[in-house]
């Protein structure tokens, strides 16, 4: 199947959707499209590895391996995540080797400005701490 045979050109959200699962996770329908986006477009085929690259890293927590991926996806697709890896470099390497996450303040601090969006601007201290209290 190749792009013309596709009947409607997916959107660019769900191509990146669809190229950053694993394969395994894909439907068959979306097996299909993803080689069909592949054999139109190389150089997303490319980006798709890399990305499976990174997610490896990542999930392994190889730190070794972020400085050859870094060189490989420089002059790829992901230049603008890659430049900003090497901005903060220190951060992403402290992310894979240390075994702290910040997600449960993360997770605080977005319920909280969930709440502030609800209350249209009526977030002022005492109501906040009251709706927050309350949802707890």
């Amino acid at each position: 199947m190749t792009t013309a045979q596709l009947r409607k050109v997916p959107s660019a959200r769900s191509i990146a959707r669809l190229m950053t699962l694993k394969r395994d996770h894909l439907t068959k329908a979306e097996t299909v499209m993803v080689a069909a986006i592949e054999a139109g477009v190389p150089t997303l085929a490319d980006a798709r590895s890399l990305i499976d690259r990174f997610q490896t890293i990542i999930r392994s927590r190889t730190v070794v391996d972020l400085d050859p991926w870094i060189a490989d996806a420089g002059s790829s697709l992901l230049v603008s995540f890659v430049r900003g890896i090497q901005n903060d470099l220190a951060a992403v390497r402290a992310a894979i080797t240390e075994p702290w996450s910040n997600g449960q303040t993360e997770g605080q601090v977005n319920k909280l400005k969930l709440v502030k969006r609800q209350m249209y601007g009526r977030a002022k201290i005492d109501l906040l701490e009251a709706r927050l209290l309350g949802a707890a």
